[in-house]
């Protein structure tokens, strides 16, 4: 399902018009995408958390030329959680 998919899903079954559909839906992507920039989690109760996820810094290697090394850096990552009711559901 992509993000139109959603938006016109989303509009028939409320009743609203997919303009509207589309803004809410905007809005509330831009809702947890700031949150999560300012280190909170966000928990949708039945669905799930998002939340930031931080992975150290490491060693890897090159795969163009794997005797080389190089240092992949620390950074921060989203990450989800799925809720119980989510999980039930799907299974």
């Amino acid at each position: 399902m992509t993000k139109q998919d959603l938006v016109n899903s989303a509009a028939q079954a409320a009743g609203v018009t997919k303009k509207a559909a589309g803004e809410v839906l905007e809005s509330v992507l831009g809702l947890i995408t700031k949150s999560l920039k300012s280190g909170k989690n966000v928990t949708i109760t039945g669905f799930g958390t998002f939340r930031v996820s931080h992975r150290a810094a490491r060693t890897g290697v090159n795969p163009r030329n794997p005797s080389e090394k190089i240092k992949i850096p620390a950074m921060k990552l989203p990450a989800f959680k799925a809720g119980k009711s989510l999980k039930d559901a799907v299974r």
